[in-house]
């Protein structure tokens, strides 16, 4: 969230500027063979209309972002549960946007409420999806059904049913040629491509172990209202609920570990870790840990030791780290570096100037559209969500989590459907305090 939004409009580069310092993807996505000059002197001039689900800061910097990446789209309709974050957002985004004419949200194509997802989506050619990620399953699922292009920020899911419904709306959305970026924007960053290009070339040798980190002090936290239900509390004050959020170890923290299994090129087959409350431990905090300690096992053999941590006043450390046969790799927003193990330099990326990969992303997936590219990035979204669920899992437990009984699990976090009349997912004790994780004790799967 934080590193999202401190990005979220750096740099002032226009889209053409952007094409041209943009690095092939490689990956998950999956391009078209053409040059990026070429891109827009094609027959495909429809005007795209974008439909926002999603309006709070990481929406409309996505909104905006969609519409700086190509001449010929506008946004066309909004939704969010919330009346006063569709309005808050759509005044921010006309206000950024300026006189480009490209926001065309008509007051009956603004829709609030559980059922103004679908509504927004059904005016659309592209989606934005960005509401707290307990609702991102039955919001892509409806997207891919529709034949809706889609951009969906990370994570894509909060349970294991949730994952499993966004793999297989992954599969539908690849058999149907439709377009879909998640929002783990390492993939479209320069400095992570060029490190992924040395380890294709065999730098350091085979991965072996590793470190990958999110340390920080922490995000927002929203007071309760006089006049709000639990329901509404909770929506409001999302990331401390994990039916809504899924704890900082998905919601932050999965751009680490998605890195780990991007460059390992496998998914962890076991998880075992620790993790609890000591600084961020309120009635206000919800129910969800301030700190995480996992060690990932993958397939190869390789062993991730991954922490993530909101403690204020702590050493604060967002960054990844590898070891290999041959040398080590180390990567952290725009700096990668590979290195033998007598301390010289193999590689070195700094790219301050490098594209913003937030805008990257949108433009890339307009890009794919117009040309009948197809970006099929789901899959690893769902995956590397999941790997993030069994670091909680584990954490929560305290016991050895396999992604193979993982993913059977039929423990829902999230309602079917929900109305403004509905009981809120997690309830309160008598004295205002809910149920914490406890080792040796939670059901998690």
């Amino acid at each position: 969230m934080n590193e999202q939004n401190s990005n979220a409009h750096k740099g002032a580069n226009s889209r053409r500027t952007f094409v041209k310092k943009s690095a092939l993807l490689s990956g998950a996505v999956i391009m078209p063979s053409m040059e990026f000059t070429s891109i827009f002197n094609t027959a495909n001039n429809k005007k795209l209309k974008i439909a926002l689900v999603g309006c709070g800061g990481r929406g409309t910097g996505a909104a905006i972002q969609a519409l700086n990446a190509d001449d010929n789209v506008e946004l066309v309709a909004m939704a969010d549960a919330f009346e006063d974050r569709l309005q808050s957002s759509l005044a921010n985004i006309t206000k950024e946007m300026g006189e480009s004419k490209k926001v065309k949200v008509k007051k009956e194509n603004q829709f609030v409420g559980f059922d103004a997802a679908q509504k927004a989506m059904d005016l659309g050619d592209v989606v934005i999806l960005a509401t707290p990620p307990g609702f991102r399953p039955q919001h892509f699922e409806y997207a891919v059904n529709n034949g809706k292009h889609v951009f969906m920020e990370k994570p894509v899911a909060t349970d294991v049913p949730g994952v499993r419904k966004v793999l297989a709306a992954a599969k539908k959305a690849k058999e149907n040629k439709l377009n879909v970026v998640v929002g783990l924007q390492r993939h479209y960053q320069d400095s992570y491509l060029a490190a992924i290009d040395q380890l294709k070339q065999d730098k350091i040798g085979k991965i072996v172990s590793g470190q990958v980190y999110w340390n920080s002090a922490g995000v927002w936290v929203r007071e309760r209202q006089p006049s709000q239900s639990e329901l509404e509390y909770q929506m409001r004050n999302w990331y401390y609920f994990n039916w809504l959020c899924g704890d900082h170890i998905l919601e932050q923290h999965i751009h680490n570990i998605d890195v780990a299994n991007w460059f390992i090129g496998e998914y962890p087959i076991s998880a075992q870790g620790m993790g609890g409350r000591e600084v961020r431990n309120g009635k206000d905090t919800g129910e969800i840990f301030d700190h995480h300690f996992v060690e990932y096992t993958y397939p190869s053999g390789a062993v991730i030791a991954s922490q993530c941590r909101h403690q204020p006043d702590t050493m604060r450390r967002v960054s990844e780290f590898f070891q290999g046969t041959k040398g080590t790799v180390s990567t952290a927003g725009d700096r990668a570096e590979l290195k033998d193990y007598s301390g010289n330099m193999i590689f070195e990326h700094r790219g301050k100037d490098d594209p913003n990969p937030y805008q990257v992303e949108h433009v890339k997936l307009f890009e794919s559209i117009r040309n009948g590219g197809v970006i099929a990035n789901a899959e690893n979204g769902a995956k590397s969500t999941m790997s993030a669920i069994i670091g909680r899992m584990a954490t929560y437990s305290g016991k050895v989590i396999t992604w193979e009984e993982a993913m059977k699990s039929e423990l829902k976090l999230v309602p079917d459907a929900l109305t403004w009349d509905s009981p809120a997912p997690v309830q309160p004790n008598a004295d205002g305090w809910y149920e914490i994780p406890t080792p040796g004790k939670s059901i998690v799967m």
